[in-house]
């Protein structure tokens, strides 16, 4: 695969907890990513919903990062610092963007299928007005009918190879502001890869059902589409993604290689003979090299 040599990726938390094993496999890959191809690496707190913000998470991660050897090679983004720049997206979107004052049970009791996530896929009740006596309580994101143009979006993933999803069947007009008042993740995160300029989002594939949503408001705002990759995801015992609501325990930066090593190892790096982080690199990038170069 040929990458072009402005190459920018991006390692983007919520700032719900400190660093955990789970996210370090995400960090781990996307830097591996930017340094074989030459590029960038920057660091973004996706701190949008506020509610789940704990104090001095952020300047935490940035600190376990570090400690690990991965530093942002710009200015750290933060979300919630950005409200101006989603309205302002949210404004060129025009009447794609409709108020909807459906409530969740109104909407689960409508619901014309269930996305791969669990949520209700919303049956566009509002999409040509608020029935009399309904208030705006969200904003969403009007969707291409199922069968018209736009509708079908495909993207080649890095990873996981060729995928595909109707927009209408599998997730349906989608949330953009939240009843909270709450910008959603869907147009955050897409605003702010255009402006830091990524051309490479690896993360992980708990987000993969998310692309295709994120590329149709890429395409609505005139962005360009970044390449993807999506890495497993780090389990618990139960089968459940390795997170901060399952309780995941921070890392241990009293022994950075062996947490790095052991990132490595659930991405298919064996870096066992590392004795040194230098060594641990040199090894790594090998590997990722190989497997993911541009070569």
């Amino acid at each position: 695969m040929s990458m072009a040599a402005d190459y920018t990726g991006r390692f983007a938390p919520s700032p719900s907890g400190p660093l955990h094993a789970g996210s370090l496999v995400a960090a781990l890959a996307s830097y591996l990513d930017a340094r074989v191809h030459g590029g960038r690496w920057l660091l973004r707190i996706e701190d949008i919903d506020e509610t789940r913000t704990v104090p001095g998470a952020a300047d935490a991660i940035v600190a376990a990062l570090a400690a690990l050897d991965m530093r942002s090679d710009g200015p750290v983004l933060v979300q919630s610092q950005r409200k101006h720049r989603y309205q302002a997206a949210r404004d060129r979107l025009g009447a794609l963007a409709y108020p909807c004052g459906c409530s969740r049970k109104e909407i689960a009791d409508s619901r014309v299928g269930t996305a791969s996530d669990g949520a209700a896929i919303y049956p566009g009740t509002c999409r040509h007005g608020l029935a009399p006596g309904k208030v705006a309580r969200t904003l969403r994101m009007q969707v291409p009918d199922a069968g018209s143009e736009g509708e079908l979006v495909c993207f080649d993933d890095r990873w996981l190879g060729p995928r595909s999803q109707h927009l209408a069947a599998e997730a349906g007009d989608f949330v953009l502001q939240r009843a909270d008042g709450f910008w959603a993740y869907q147009l955050a995160v897409v605003v702010d890869d255009a402006d830091q300029g990524v051309t490479d989002i690896v993360r992980g594939a708990d987000l993969l059902d998310s692309t295709a949503r994120q590329i149709y408001l890429q395409r609505q705002l005139g962005y360009a589409t970044p390449r993807y990759l999506h890495v497993p995801l780090l389990t618990n015992a139960a089968g459940e993604k390795f997170s901060k609501q399952n309780g995941a325990q921070a890392l241990d930066l009293s022994q950075p290689l062996e947490e790095l090593r052991r990132a490595a190892h659930f991405l298919g790096i064996d870096a066992g003979a590392a004795r040194d982080r230098e060594a641990f690199w040199t090894l790594s990038l090998a590997a990722w090299d190989a497997r993911f170069g541009a070569g």
